[in-house]
């Protein structure tokens, strides 16, 4: 008995010479003596982050915007909003996000009074429009106009001033989802407005709420000090990114992303070091990277945390163009047995499809996974739907596409200054989602239930259990792995939850 054993430890399979990704390994089972509910999967995303759930969205331009960070924080995630943009319309972002309370952001039409609507398309397909004393938003509500009330006009050339509900109702942008809802009933309203101060930032319906309130009931959330959401964003390498991250941290981040392909180069060590010197607060999260001596570059010049992947989104051809990169399995451990040895959290980037997938990124060392096609599609995501062959979508990019890169994100490639363009990602479409606050508490709920079969009641329990060579691995076969999973159906349908 003494001589008989089940798979590998960690670092004997993950020193072998192969590049694995999460599907080409498998955890064997170990021993549960706890329930599935006792699984705690509170975390870091670096030094000085804590979140009570290890999700992170991708700062990606089609994933990452106010709405996202909103909801992922709601969640007791982050997001992390991308840097496609202005930095002063980029800190417009994180300030919307960190304005408000509930995840609620409907992007509403704001009109002055003196004015006239002229078409139901002025109404943006929103139920109403807002006035305010400036005719736009941060501004002092004086009233509203319902598109049913609008509709009934006998003459639609009449100023708004002349039919508005003069009514200046609202609540405070610090109120949660329980006394928002509590409000509309008590004032038997089917909406009202959202305020700051004296200015208004959004308007909550009725039906938006109770549907939030009919997803799986949201925690305490992430929040900061200040009692408002924590938002993170990203920023590029380049000098002028040093005044993008004066915006930002006036706007009031919490932690930036150095949002780099190939974070191991004197441009980002440079960056590193000002941005600790400048702001020794902020924590700093560098990368990308995939391997131990990149990491080890980025610890020394001072990161809080490390983002790990290359070349493994599905939207990313990094690998196929550049012959770069490495199996995210394979760099998540490599990368996380030295960062947890300098108490710097890893974040893996990449190549999270499912919910094993996360069991198995945060199992191999990382503390946090980050999701880009995972979330993107989904209500809060950036964009519009469509239909295509019957299905409702939304376009997700790679921020190495060429489409994405007019818009500036060349730079996270070191190629803004190359007269000729060289893609490394494409664009395409994923099926809608539905919202993240739906979805994610599922997600989560597998992740526990595969915490529960590895033996692990933490991912501090998971990471001791793996270093101590107690979790055992196995390289799957493709024969393997097409038995693990759906097979030998004429047909089938699959639903997660």
């Amino acid at each position: 008995m003494a001589d008989l054993e089940d798979g590998f430890a960690a670092n004997k399979l993950f020193s072998q010479g192969y590049s694995y990704t999460y599907d080409d390994v498998i955890f064997l089972p170990h021993y549960i003596d706890f329930p599935t509910d006792s699984v705690q999967l509170g975390t870091r995303l670096s030094r000085n982050i804590p979140l009570n759930i290890p999700c992170v969205s991708s700062p990606m331009d089609t994933v990452t915007e106010s709405h996202m960070a909103i909801a992922m924080a709601a969640l007791g995630g982050i997001g992390i909003i991308h840097s496609n943009l202005n930095s002063v319309d980029q800190a417009s972002l994180v300030m919307a996000a960190k304005a408000r309370r509930v995840p609620i952001l409907s992007n509403p039409v704001f009109r002055s009074a003196s004015d006239r609507i002229n078409s139901e398309d002025d109404f943006d397909s929103k139920p109403y429009i807002l006035v305010t004393e400036s005719g736009a938003g941060r501004s002092k509500l004086v009233g509203y106009v319902s598109k049913s009330d609008w509709e009934k006009l006998p003459d639609k050339e009449v100023k708004i001033y002349d039919y508005m509900s003069n009514s200046s109702d609202s609540v405070s942008s610090d109120f949660d989802l329980d006394r928002l809802a509590s409000c509309l009933d008590e004032k038997r309203r089917d909406a009202v407005a959202i305020v700051n101060g004296d200015e208004v930032i959004d308007f909550a319906t009725k039906e938006e709420v109770d549907r939030i309130k009919g997803y799986p009931k949201l925690g305490s959330g992430t929040l900061g000090s200040d009692g408002k959401w924590m938002v993170g964003a990203a920023i590029g390498t380049r000098e002028q990114d040093k005044e993008r991250l004066e915006h930002l941290v006036k706007a009031g981040i919490n932690v930036v992303v150095i949002d780099s392909s190939q974070g191991n180069s004197i441009y980002q060590i440079d960056l590193i070091k000002h941005i600790k010197l400048r702001y020794p607060g902020l924590d700093v999260i560098g990368g990308n990277v995939v391997t131990i001596s990149q990491a080890q570059n980025l610890i020394q010049a001072g990161v809080d945390g490390l983002r790990i992947g290359m070349g493994s989104g599905s939207i990313c051809t990094t690998q196929e163009v550049c012959a770069v990169g490495r199996g995210q399995a394979t760099a998540v451990y490599k990368v996380a047995s030295l960062a947890s040895q300098c108490g710097v959290p890893v974040l893996a980037d990449g190549g999270i499809s499912n919910s094993g997938h996360i069991v198995k990124a945060l199992t191999l060392g990382a503390s946090t996974v980050m999701m880009g096609s995972f979330l993107a599609g989904s209500t809060e995501a950036p964009g519009t739907y469509e239909y295509q062959n019957g299905y409702r979508v939304k376009k997700y990019r790679g921020m190495g596409s060429l489409e994405a890169m007019t818009k500036g994100s060349d730079a996270r490639y070191l190629g803004d200054k190359a007269k000729l363009k060289i893609a490394q990602g494409v664009v395409g479409k994923v099926a809608d989602k539905g919202s993240v606050l739906k979805f994610v508490p599922y997600t989560m709920q597998a992740v526990k239930q595969g915490f529960q079969d590895l033996g692990a009641s933490s991912l501090q329990s998971a990471h001791d259990l793996l270093r101590s060579n107690t979790l055992r691995l196995e390289v799957r076969t493709g024969a393997a792995q097409v038995e693990g999973g759906i097979h030998g159906l004429v047909s089938y349908e699959k639903k997660s939850f």
